[in-house]
């Protein structure tokens, strides 16, 4: 649901000097392997009935690709109300972003330059992406983070999986396990720009030995960094469980409701430099010729999920998944429109009036459901898994105005359009490992997958489409001995254009084939992965930097195009107080003769830069705990130059930025009334940076300077994120 309107910021430029001494600091990190102590094991278990809801998708150290993991644990002490990308900032290869600049309401996520309608979003094996944008609004789930278990990052093509192609990487989730005893837990937190999150979360622990029920409710409101950028978001979760010897079976419902005062349009960069807090969102002129801004110019959605999982385990070699889910989504956004054309509203004229100032709401009412379902072999040599998934989705587009200036014959509240889609979406796939010897295992993945889309509106045209994917994978580890294992994988990989892509022309699906080629240290007293890969697209639809006019990011078919690149992360235990986790990606992501209008010519640009690409992204998470109980940690993130369109102009260009966080936890176990009070304490941006993390690009024909010539001229906007700001929570367990 985002409408998006061309405003801009324009970024800071860092020094070199702090680019080089990042940098430093992660090389530095890794020299202290001879000198790492011995790490502490995790010691949070997954029930195992639990874990097998998403082996179908998930990978391990046995598995040729590359992924990262975060737990519970990882994320409890930042958990203060950002949301779920705010929270993975530091991972390797990622990039993320805040339309209110301060990491609540809309928020975004890149990995390896990959936008997030390419990255492949899935909750228990069931897919979250919008089936027609293809997008993830993190929004519709505020604090889904207090109802996660763990996460898993795959970066390039990854193993098959649900819903949409993953193009730069697949994100999956688990929500809590359910608990054998019973708990409970009250989360508040509040800091800058008044921000607040309050949680409350409950468990039964197994009644009878068989039957949990559990759920949380939360509440966030946030009135952003941006000017009026304000956010008033709710949501739930509640989940049922039974459990028996063999049988594991899971009713959820959650879901969230939001309102969002609109901080789409960003601003350019004479206004970063003057007011770079400013938001034109919902501006207006009023009758007496005042500047004024309209209060309802917001976003509004709910969302609501349903699952209901079983698994059996028939065999200590055999288990089986079976899961329905049922999506329902209804929402709108409000805007204040000046000058609106009667006719384009199908309002009748008044008088001699041809225009009126208006308030529209355009609606999605849409509905997703289907079946998940694999069945899981294993033995000493062989783990296989086969399965698949059948999904639909219906969406209903529809506009109406509410108000006009000028009174109408027409009937306030009318549709002024209708728009339809529908698209279903099956796959079945066969994976397995195989431990061929002591040393080699061999992998191989192969997935049929077809997408029927079907769509009929004033942007897209009439669309009925069909696509039949064949995404083979196979791979091989290589144990040098049992602390270093090398992987190398392929994966070839298809998806379908986006709702979008389809108002621009006729677009033509992707094509990727992924090489990886890794190592992984894993010893008593380092965890290190390397890792090189070469991603060679074919019609590659990237993004372009401009917006519609109703501010949905464009993308086109650029034909040949890669992206190569080395990604280093490590764990590393300096003492037994001191741990460092850094992590670098250098990347080189390239057009290959690109074309592109420009002065009235289509001319060869040859090799560019892909839009939204840095050639550098690193992260660090220094963590200094004195005891048990009290921990300090800072994060460090530095994002290098990148360009938000394809042509390397000068005026596309994001300045890189370092950014540093202070994180703060003190745990007091107590033995009355409550188990565990943990205070946190988050200062973001500690240094007050002042960056940008997004923003767009366009371009545009002047035909009037110069009569009877073409000039192109370009522009930029600018998304400002908010300087030093904090949060503290305090969270109560019983």
């Amino acid at each position: 649901m985002k409408n998006v309107i061309k405003l801009q910021t324009k970024r800071t430029k860092p020094t070199n000097l702090l680019s080089l001494r990042l940098l430093s600091f992660i090389f530095l990190s890794t020299t202290f392997f001879s000198f790492s102590q011995e790490i502490k094991k995790d010691t949070t278990k997954i029930n195992e009935l639990d874990a097998v809801l998403v082996s179908a998708i998930r990978v391990d150290s046995k598995t040729p690709v590359t992924f990262s993991n975060l737990n519970k644990k990882d994320l409890k002490t930042r958990n203060l109300g950002q949301d779920i990308p705010i929270l993975m900032n530091y991972m390797p290869s990622v990039v993320t972003t805040s339309d209110a600049g301060n990491g609540i309401g809309y928020t975004g996520i890149r990995v390896r330059g990959s936008d997030a309608t390419r990255v492949n979003i899935t909750i228990n094996g069931i897919p979250y992406n919008d089936s027609e944008s293809q997008g993830t609004y993190w929004v519709n789930m505020p604090d889904f983070a207090s109802s996660l278990e763990s996460i898993q990052l795959q970066r390039g093509v990854g193993t098959s999986t649900n819903g949409s192609g993953a193009f730069g990487a697949s994100l999956n989730m688990l929500t809590d396990n359910y608990s054998k005893v019973g708990s409970g837990e009250i989360s508040n937190s509040a800091g800058s720009f008044n921000s607040r999150k309050n949680t409350v979360k409950f468990s039964t622990g197994l009644l009878n030995n068989h039957i949990e029920i559990a759920g949380r409710l939360s509440v966030l409101k946030s009135d952003g960094y941006v000017d009026r950028a304000s956010s008033d978001l709710k949501s739930y979760f509640l989940q049922g469980t039974y459990v028996g010897k063999t049988t594991l079976i899971k009713a959820l419902a959650f879901g969230g409701k939001e309102k969002t005062y609109q901080s789409w349009n960003g601003i350019d960069g004479e206004t970063l430099i003057n007011d770079r807090t400013f938001n034109s969102a919902g501006m207006y002129t009023n009758e007496f010729g005042q500047t004024r801004f309209y209060d309802n110019e917001t976003d509004n959605y709910q969302q609501d999920h349903y699952q209901l999982h079983w698994n059996e385990k028939f065999s200590e070699k055999w288990n089986t998944n079976l899961a329905v889910h049922y999506t329902k989504g209804k929402g709108y956004y409000e805007n204040y429109k000046e000058n609106a054309g009667f006719a384009d509203y199908g309002l009748a004229p008044v008088g001699s009036e041809v225009t009126t100032d208006l308030i529209r709401q355009k609606w999605l009412d849409n509905d997703f459901y289907g079946t998940t379902f694999s069945s899981n072999y294993k033995d000493e040599k062989l783990n296989l898994i086969i399965g698949g998934a059948y999904n639909k989705y219906e969406g209903n587009h529809f506009g109406k105005v509410i108000w006009a200036r000028f009174a109408s014959q027409s009937e306030l509240g009318d549709h002024y359009y209708d728009d339809y889609a529908s698209k279903t979406d099956g796959n079945i796939f066969a994976k397995a490992n195989y431990q061929l010897s002591k040393k080699i295992s061999l992998y191989g993945d192969l997935q049929l997958r077809n997408v029927h889309y079907k769509a009929n509106s004033l942007e897209t045209g009439f669309v009925n489409d069909n696509f039949n994917f064949f995404n083979p994978k196979a791979g091989l580890n290589y144990d040098l001995n049992s602390k270093n294992t090398l992987y190398f994988s392929f994966a070839s990989a298809n998806r379908e254009p986006n709702r979008d892509d389809y108002s621009s022309g006729t677009p033509k699906p992707e094509q990727l084939n992924d090489f990886e080629l890794g190592w992984r240290l894993n010893s008593d007293k380092s965890k290190l992965n390397v890792t090189a890969y070469y991603m060679k697209y074919k019609n590659q639809l990237v993004l372009t930097g401009a917006l519609s006019d109703v501010g949905a990011p464009l993308r086109e078919n650029v034909g040949d195009s890669y992206r190569l690149g080395l990604e280093i992360d490590a764990t590393l235990f300096l003492s037994e107080k001191w741990l460092v986790r850094p992590n670098i990606a250098f990347s080189n992501n390239k057009n290959q003769e690109y074309y592109f209008q420009k002065d009235g010519v289509l001319q060869d640009f040859g090799n560019t830069n892909i839009a939204f690409s840095p050639n550098v992204v690193a992260g660090n998470c220094l963590t200094f705990a004195p005891s048990g109980n009290l921990q300090f940690s800072i994060l460090s993130k530095f994002v290098g130059k990148q360009f938000m369109g394809n042509i390397d102009s000068k005026t596309s260009e994001l300045k890189s930025y370092f950014v540093n966080d202070l994180n703060v936890s003190y745990e007091i176990q107590t033995k009355k009334v409550f188990k565990s009070i943990l205070f946190s304490v988050l200062v973001n941006n500690v240094l007050d940076y002042k960056y940008v993390s997004n923003g767009y690009y366009y371009t545009y024909d002047d035909t009037w300077t110069t009569p009877g010539t073409t000039t192109t001229l370009d522009g930029a906007g600018y998304y400002p994120q908010a300087g030093i700001n904090f949060l503290a929570g305090m969270i109560l367990k019983f």
